[in-house]
Formats: structure tokens, C-alpha cells, sequence
């Protein structure tokens, strides 16, 4: 067993850290932020996050359980009944994206899975990070789920004041309304995404880094109308036409995927 360092979860800095978990989809495995020379492993904020973690907390044991694809219902499943198991100081806890994208989402019912899951990692000592969900009013139908992801993050906030978490809010981070921020499928963060999400979470939890997320972007280029309409087609057939063909049949693109980081580890 580990021991933990009792604190305030929601303000202050951040005590010792000997042992940090991440839990997610997607987002929280890395897509689409790949280590040099490797198509398919994925650094992403949370191993950044474990890096700044580790050269404040030399020893800093590191799991991420995260799975692309994966909905609330099997992340608090198949994670979280392994990390209350590995008895971590720390806990990152981002799902439900992948539900509220699917038509017919109850907000509502995933709140009280989720609930459900932070009890249980809290009930363990451990400090709780969760995320609310980006705002989408960019994205393309993006009014479609605008009001069930504002319901959801609203659940998420009142889970957080009742079982003592901290708050990540990405609905208001205009910092990434810059197109950079997102990779071309404009589902998933860019590597410099990725870069500011882990200086933005360390603030959040009280860790002194080196770089600020509020750094303005560079000018550039908006591309023309007719360029634009070629990366929308682009879009279309590259990510949009897989990831509908992936709802029809009732497959997940991390079916057959074990977590890259099973284990809590020294990086």
C-alpha cells in the first residue's frame, strides 16, 4: 500500500505524488500525439503531464489505463476497478465525449456512472482530476450535442463540489479554439494541443512548470474557400465515413486494444 498525502483536492498545490493513474478514451491515451518514429504510440497530455509530475516527484510511479474509443459504462468497468487497486496518490478521470457523441445519450443516466466511479476512487485517499468536455460550437452539427455536453459538464461540476475533486474546465479554454490545437481529424488534439493541455492541467493541480498554455498562437494563413472545401472532403472520407461505419456495425476503434500503460512505472 501506498501512502497518501491528505490535502484540500480542489485548491492548493500539489503534495507528494507517488503514483499517478490515468483513466479516459481517446484524449487521455495521446491521439494524436506520437512518440518520434512511432505511428502508434501515442505520448499525449497525460504522459507530458507524468513527465512535469516526475521531475517534481523523482520515483513517480506512472499507469495509463486509457483506451481509444471507450465509453463511460466500460471505463468505469474495466479502469477504475484497477486503479483503486493500484492505490494511487493522483487520478486523472476523463469520459463520457465518446457517449455524448452517439445519438440518444442520456446525460443524466452517464452522471450517475460517473458518480459512482468517483466515489470509489476518492473512498481510496486519492486526489480526483476530472474534465468537463470542450465546448463544441465549432465543430460541424455541433449544436447537435452542445446541450447534452453543457447538461453533462453541469453533472460533472456537482460531482466534483460533492466528493471534494478538482476541475479541469475545457469548455472555457479559448486557447484552443485555434485550428492547431487539433489534429485534421478535429476530433483529437495536436501534438502542441497535447503540449498546452499538460501545462494547463498542472496549473490546475499546482505543479510549477516551465511554459505557459495562455501562449498566443503564431499568425498565419487561413486557408481559401475551395482549399477548404478539399480538407472537408478530405475529412469526410479519411475519418467521418470510418467512424459512422464503426456506429453501424457496432464496433469501437479500440476493440482488441490493451491500455499502453498497464502498470504503474517509473517512466
Amino acid at each position: 500500500m501506498f501512502d497518501v498525502i491528505e490535502r484540500d483536492s480542489a485548491t492548493g498545490a500539489a503534495d507528494e505524488v507517488r503514483t499517478y493513474v490515468a483513466l479516459g478514451d481517446s484524449f487521455t491515451e495521446g491521439l494524436n500525439d506520437p512518440y518520434p518514429g512511432e505511428d502508434d504510440r501515442f505520448r499525449g497530455w497525460a504522459d507530458r503531464l507524468a513527465e512535469h509530475l516526475a521531475a517534481r516527484h523523482p520515483g513517480l510511479r506512472y499507469a495509463n489505463l486509457a483506451v481509444r474509443g471507450k465509453l463511460v459504462r466500460q471505463i468505469v468497468d474495466d479502469q477504475v476497478p484497477l486503479a483503486v487497486e493500484m492505490n494511487p496518490d493522483l487520478v486523472t478521470f476523463c469520459a463520457g465525449g465518446n457517449d455524448i457523441l452517439r445519438p440518444g445519450a442520456d446525460p443524466d443516466a452517464l452522471a450517475v456512472l460517473f458518480d459512482d466511479a468517483v466515489r470509489r476512487l476518492r473512498a481510496t485517499g486519492s486526489r480526483v482530476v476530472i474534465f468537463t468536455g470542450f465546448d463544441p460550437r465549432g465543430l460541424r452539427n455541433g449544436r447537435r450535442i452542445r446541450g447534452k455536453g453543457a447538461t453533462y459538464n453541469m453533472h460533472l461540476r456537482a460531482i466534483a463540489d460533492r466528493r471534494g475533486c478538482t476541475v479541469v474546465d475545457l469548455w472555457s479554454l479559448r486557447v484552443f479554439d485555434d485550428p492547431r490545437a487539433w489534429h485534421e481529424d478535429r476530433l483529437h488534439l495536436s501534438p502542441e494541443g497535447h503540449r498546452r493541455m499538460a501545462l494547463r492541467v498542472a496549473e490546475v493541480i499546482g505543479l510549477p512548470v516551465e511554459g505557459d498554455w495562455r501562449e498566443p498562437w503564431p499568425p498565419f494563413e487561413r486557408a481559401d474557400w475551395l482549399a477548404s472545401r478539399r480538407e472537408d472532403l478530405h475529412w469526410a472520407r479519411a475519418y467521418l465515413l470510418p467512424w459512422i461505419g464503426r456506429r453501424v456495425t457496432g464496433r469501437s476503434s479500440g476493440d482488441g486494444r490493451d491500455p499502453k500503460r498497464p502498470t504503474p512505472l517509473p517512466l
